[in-house]
Parts: structure tokens; C-alpha cells; sequence
């Protein structure tokens, strides 16, 4: 692996000053300053892995002036899908992006998933009138409503793509002294653009037609074969049996020995659950959670794991300064990224995209990355964790779990239950 900048990953890297963590379940304001300025997103930086130019985007300015500098610099086609598309300043600066590239000529394909978004056919007027084409994944009253396009990517001519958490809205691109959303996007130039380019033909076919059945994304799910090798798009999704992205990652875990997760929603299955859980008896697993969301159910849910996480040796972070989105995860010699949350609803029900890279250098420059957020977090002991799990706390966190594992993140995160 080459790296190509010198960025500083320290544990201290981005934190004016030190400090300890303010206590289990306090508010921001509590021991960060509620403007966020004791942290700072680290900056971007570029890696050379398993054949593919990685720049990785910790900064939410830099996701958006990167986006739209891949949408710019586009030559002849520019594709993308996003989950959520907000009417706000960073969702018309990616509108007018595309308008202009359509307009010198550029083949654009747009797509968005009407459920998470707030805007409509209108909203992109200028773009289909420009000679691009926009599509709605509409949800119908059928099984097909269940389903939630959460994906999140961006194909420049063929040859270069972004991957990540991030939606476009302004909250995924404000820094933590607005208290937006910490995330990670990840700009991509090598062979994994091509298996990105397969998929996202799969899912233009079936967004684009407002009647497409279940049965079909179903049938594509089931159906996605990732090739052999380092690189691997993984696709996750409603199907019989396990999706590339289940059988992937039981697999991997069933072998490990390190694991290095930050998630922004953590409310696996009791298979995966033990699977990490023999996981942190034979060796090592960090995890990095939130301590403040838009959607408090689903830190209660979280929270719920601890007890046993804990009792087998894992080791917990909650992340203070502002909230969290992030989706990475390494497990030994492979980093995942992409936009699967590491929940029941995005690890078997939603549209998901996780793209793994096995590369022993860079597996570890991500674990520093990840350790990189342990001084602006709340290190959770057995003892703390305790203090807190009382009788009312652990019926809220449990109620949260089942919320998070049936209902919609979209109706989860309307309910108010004090987390």
C-alpha cells in the first residue's frame, strides 16, 4: 500500500484538547461545548490498495466539493443513486451540477429513492429538460414498500465512482460545531468501479419501472455474484437465503480474530451477534457507536448489546461530539465501506451496497482512523455501563431494539423515548 499524504491519524489527531468523555446517556453540552469545536474532522487522504486509487473523506466539505467535483469533471456519462435528497443549499448545488453536466453533453442518470426524499419529478425539471434522466424509486402498497433503496453512489464516465454513508442534504455535510452528521465517503479509481457500474445497470432497470415487482430486485439480489479477488462489491437485499453481503460477512467473522467497527446504527442478529461475540473470546473487537442521533431508538437499541459485548471482552466507544453516520468495518486483512448500517433492517431488508478490499496495509491504516475517534469518545466499562442499566433504562433500550428491527428509520426516529 502507498500512501500518498502525510495526515495525522493519532488517537489525538482531532481534538484541540484532550479530555475524558462525558457520561453514558449526558448531552453534548455536558463535556464538548455545544458548538463541537473541541473536534475536527480528519482530512482526507489518499491510498494506494489491492490496485485502486482510494481517497477516503472524513470531512463533510470535502464530500460535497468532491461530489461535485466528480460531477464537473464528468466527460461523457455521470450515474447516481442516493437514499435521501434534501430541497436545501448542498441538495441544489448537486441539482445544478448535474443540470450542467447534462447540458454539455454529459449522459446523466439520476436516481433517488422517494421514501427517504423530500423532493419530486419538478425538483429536477431542469435536468430532464437538459437531456438527463431522473427517476423515482416509488414504494407501492405491496411487498415492494418494505424495501428502502438505502444505497448511496456516483460513476464518473466509466472510470471513477464514490461510495459512503452520506446522503445529500446539508446535515451530512456540516462540521461537528453544527452538529452534523460524521461520516465517510470514499472516492474510488480502479477495477471495483466496474463491478459498480454492473450493479448500478440492475438497479436503473428496476427503479426505472414504477410496476417492477419484488419478485425481480429479489431475483438480482439473490443473483449478484461478486468476483473473486481482494476486491468485492457485496450486495445486500431482501432474498431467499443470504445476500453477497450476509454470506460475506458470516464468513469473514466465523474466521476472525480483529474487529474494527464504527456504526452508526449496531442492531445485528443474535447469529451475528454470537459470531462477534466468539470473535472478542479468541481475539479483539472495537466498536465505535453514537451517543447522539436523530433517531434515539436506535442508540437505545444499542445500547441493549452492551451487557453482553462487554461480558465477552469487546471493547465499546460511544462518540461524543456530534452525530454519527458512519458504516466502516474491519475485519482482519479486509476493510468494508459503503452504506450498509450493521442493523437487522439494512443487514437483510434494505438495498445495500459494501464494497471490501482485502489489504493487509490498509486494513491497518483504518484501524488507525478508527482509533483515531477513541479521545472524543465515552470509553463503556462493564462498571459504567451498570450504573446506567437500571430496570426503567433496560426496558427503554430492549423496547428500542425491537423498534429499530421492525419499523422504518424514517418512523423510528418520530418516536420520543427519552434516549
Amino acid at each position: 500500500m502507498d500512501e500518498k499524504s502525510a495526515n495525522d491519524l493519532a488517537p489525538s489527531g482531532p481534538l484541540e484538547d484532550g479530555g475524558a468523555g462525558v457520561g453514558l446517556g449526558t448531552s453534548l453540552s455536558d463535556g464538548w461545548g455545544a458548538d463541537g469545536r473541541l473536534w475536527h474532522d480528519p482530512t482526507s487522504f489518499s491510498i494506494e490498495a489491492a490496485g485502486q486509487s482510494l481517497i477516503f473523506l472524513p470531512s463533510g466539505d470535502d464530500r460535497l466539493k468532491s461530489l461535485i467535483a466528480l460531477i464537473d469533471g464528468a466527460q461523457t456519462s455521470f450515474k447516481g443513486f442516493y437514499y435521501r435528497f434534501a430541497d436545501d443549499e448542498a441538495g441544489a448545488a448537486v441539482r445544478d451540477a448535474l443540470v450542467r453536466a447534462a447540458r454539455r453533453g454529459v449522459a446523466v442518470s439520476f436516481l433517488i429513492d422517494r421514501f427517504g426524499s423530500d423532493v419530486d419529478d419538478e425538483y429536477f425539471a431542469e435536468l430532464t429538460q437538459a437531456g438527463g434522466t431522473f427517476a423515482l424509486f416509488m414504494p407501492r402498497f405491496t411487498r415492494r414498500y418494505l424495501i428502502r433503496n438505502h444505497q448511496k453512489l456516483a460513476i464518473a464516465d466509466e472510470a471513477r465512482a464514490m461510495i459512503g454513508g452520506f446522503n445529500i442534504a446539508d446535515p451530512y455535510f456540516a462540521p461537528a460545531s453544527e452538529n452534523g452528521w460524521h461520516d465517510l465517503g470514499l472516492q474510488i479509481d480502479g477495477s471495483a468501479v466496474r463491478q459498480l457500474l454492473g450493479w448500478f445497470a440492475e438497479l436503473e432497470d428496476w427503479v426505472s419501472q414504477p410496476r417492477g415487482q419484488f419478485r425481480r430486485i429479489y431475483r438480482r439480489v439473490r443473483g449478484w455474484r461478486p468476483p473473486d479477488g481482494p476486491v468485492q462489491l457485496l450486495i445486500g437485499g431482501p432474498t431467499r437465503g443470504a445476500s453477497s453481503w450476509i454470506k460475506q460477512l458470516r464468513k469473514d467473522l466465523s474466521e476472525a480474530t480483529q474487529i474494527d467497527l464504527v456504526a452508526a446504527y449496531f442492531a445485528p442478529s443474535a447469529r451475528i451477534m454470537r459470531l462477534i461475540g466468539g470473535v472478542a473470546r479468541r481475539g479483539r473487537v472495537q466498536l465505535v457507536t453514537p451517543a447522539k442521533s436523530d433517531n434515539g431508538a436506535t442508540i437505545g437499541a444499542t445500547r441493549s448489546l452492551y451487557h453482553y459485548l462487554l461480558g465477552r471482552g469487546a471493547q465499546i466507544w460511544e462518540f461524543q461530539p456530534c452525530k454519527l453516520h458512519m458504516k466502516l468495518l474491519v475485519i482482519d486483512d479486509a476493510v468494508f465501506i459503503g452504506s450498509s448500517n450493521f442493523d437487522i433492517r439494512s443487514l437483510f431488508v434494505n438495498l445495500e451496497i459494501m464494497l471490501r478490499i482485502e489489504d493487509a496495509a490498509l486494513a491497518n491504516r483504518m484501524r488507525a482512523f478508527i482509533a483515531s475517534h477513541e479521545p472524543a469518545s465515552e470509553t463503556i466499562t462493564i462498571e459504567n455501563h451498570k450504573r446506567h442499566a437500571n430496570l426503567w433504562n433496560r426496558l427503554r433500550w430492549n423496547l428500542s431494539w425491537f423498534i429499530v428491527t421492525v419499523l422504518d428509520y424514517n418512523v423510528s426516529r418520530r418516536l420520543n423515548l427519552g434516549l
